[in-house]
């Protein structure tokens, strides 16, 4: 039974060889259907919103990220003319197709053919990566596009032939590296990572001391010079943003840890994210004992470092899912090599456990965008199945605001357009809400849009707020924050509540916005850093 099941695999195999571009045009084909599905129904996140009005305030770099996620987000709103969810996410959603294709090319060179196509099935099966590196509008995108790209190049770098000698593709990694730091600083992880293989791999450690890296160092500083001048003229707040995230914030909890384990394969899908830990935490075991390939040597270098030591940091404080998400996409290249092992022994179990994953993943991933969308189980709903079951103010769905239809609102109230022409400003409580209201009216208002909060991120480095000492300015917030009017007393001379502003969702009200009237700024709200920051 046995020599028959190899035989059907070599059979298969075969037909893979035959047409293999045919199967991955499939995939990349597939994968960007479901993404520009995604990302033309699903509503606008709070970070995505916010990273909008990087496109209206073009630098260098930005206080929490550097400048290539204002590039991926502004590319579908510049070529379309228009603003609305899915113009700021087509960026990311073409971008990922590159990625898949680098990733696959990668699997195929350091393993095999089939290697690499069952790497690009798994990396386009994964939830989070299909949304969260292939759909959102977030700085990973252009990030995971170079990483992946990276990766290829260090595959051709380092596996030409059996004898290593450092070439000139040094220098377009320095190159791509420094593009994936200036997607975001996860970019250094990944230059921490290739050096860490070239350290414990002896074959390879002289590409650490060759003529072309010492080329590259400086190759590689001149492509992150946006980031540091910025940084140098804003007294390096960025690198103090971002190292101060990974202090401890609590003592050490192993059930925190626990649930970050749990979070991130959640995220992956269990069936997908648990055998993905298997396999490089075994890799990596066998790595102690030199029982592992240079290639997967490389693999394990970048990916585990970065998906172990953030999953180790979720016991001392909360991480972003995003934190760790490319080591778990950098380690699919083992995955993607252990299915096809897998394959020759159990090529039916193999195959239905692909097939139930992806049906399920695409089922559940379906209803979450409906409901997110639609309301498909809010209760009283006009698109509610079964009448629904989940009432609307408990559903924290909502806290995705249409700004399309918020956009809509402004445009049409009349009472709205004068409001907007009298002030000389707008602010909202929080950057992740102002946000969400500078992209529902950047396109058409043209007065400033800040935040007036300790947390106000670019918004500290966008405006001097000193401008509107004794000016007047429109306060926008939402119900779920009305009392955070009170932070305000004092600082206005008077604050006349206007009216609120209902969105809906499926017939019912999903969120309700609050404008007041801000009369004569007495004083700056004070601000932790960036322009007229306090002392």
């Amino acid at each position: 039974m046995r020599n028959d099941i190899l035989g059907n695999f070599h059979e298969n195999a075969s037909n893979l060889a035959t047409y293999p571009n045919r199967w991955v045009a499939f995939w990349l084909l597939w994968g960007l259907v479901l993404r520009l599905t995604i990302g033309a129904i699903l509503p606008a996140g709070y970070d995505e919103t916010y990273y909008y009005l990087y496109v209206h305030y073009l630098n260098l770099s930005y206080f929490d990220h550097p400048l290539l996620v204002a590039f991926t987000t502004g590319f579908g709103t510049w070529i379309t003319g228009f603003v609305n969810p899915f113009t700021i996410r087509l960026g990311s959603i073409l971008l990922y197709c590159g990625t898949l294709y680098f990733l696959y090319l990668t699997g195929k060179r350091i393993f095999c053919e089939r290697s690499g196509l069952m790497t690009l099935v798994l990396a386009t099966l994964i939830p989070f990566f299909t949304v969260g590196f292939g759909v959102l509008t977030l700085p990973d995108s252009p990030l995971m596009f170079f990483w992946s790209l990276s990766l290829y190049i260090a595959s051709t770098e380092f596996f030409r032939s059996d004898v290593y000698l450092p070439s000139w593709r040094i220098l377009w990694l320095s190159i791509t590296i420094g593009l994936a730091c200036l997607g975001k600083y996860h970019g250094f992880l990944l230059g921490l990572g290739l050096v860490l293989f070239c350290l414990f791999s002896a074959k390879h450690r002289r590409a650490l001391w060759s003529k072309w890296t010492i080329l590259g160092i400086p190759l590689f500083l001149l492509v992150i010079s946006p980031l540091l001048i910025w940084n140098y003229q804003n007294d390096w707040v960025s690198f103090s943003f971002q190292s101060g995230r990974a202090v401890p914030d609590r003592g050490y909890s192993i059930l925190d840890l626990l649930v970050t384990f749990l979070v991130s394969n959640a995220y992956l899908f269990p069936s997908l994210g648990f055998c993905l830990w298997w396999v490089s935490l075994r890799k990596l075991w066998q790595g102690f004992s030199h029982k592992i390939s240079e290639q997967e040597g490389l693999v394990l270098g970048v990916g585990v470092p970065v998906f172990l030591g953030f999953t180790l940091m979720g016991g001392y404080r909360q991480i972003l899912p995003s934190w760790h998400m490319p080591g778990f996409f950098t380690a699919t290249l083992l995955l993607g090599h252990q299915v096809t092992v897998w394959q020759k022994l159990y090529p039916k179990k193999v195959r239905n456990w692909l097939w139930i994953s992806g049906i399920t993943i695409l089922l559940l991933l379906t209803i979450a965008l409906f409901h997110t969308s639609f309301g498909i189980f809010q209760k009283g709903g006009k698109y509610a199945i079964g009448g629904g079951f989940w009432d609307i103010k408990q559903d924290p769905s909502t806290e995705l605001v249409d700004v399309v239809q918020m956009r809509r609102v402004f445009l049409q109230d009349q009472e709205l357009q004068k409001l907007l022409s009298a002030a000389d400003f707008i602010f909202c409580n929080n950057f992740f809400l102002a946000g969400q209201v500078g992209m529902a009216l950047a396109p058409e208002v043209k007065q400033p849009i800040t935040a007036f909060d300790q947390d106000i991120r670019g918004f500290a480095f966008w405006e001097d707020d000193r401008q509107w000492l004794g000016k007047n300015g429109l306060y926008i917030t939402s119900q779920l924050f009305a009392e955070d009017l009170k932070k305000y007393d004092g600082y206005f001379a008077k604050l006349t509540f206007i009216k609120e502003i209902p969105l809906f969702r499926a017939g019912q009200i999903s969120q309700t916005f609050l404008l007041y009237y801000a009369q004569n700024l007495l004083k700056t709200y004070p601000r932790p850093y960036g322009i007229n920051a306090i002392d």
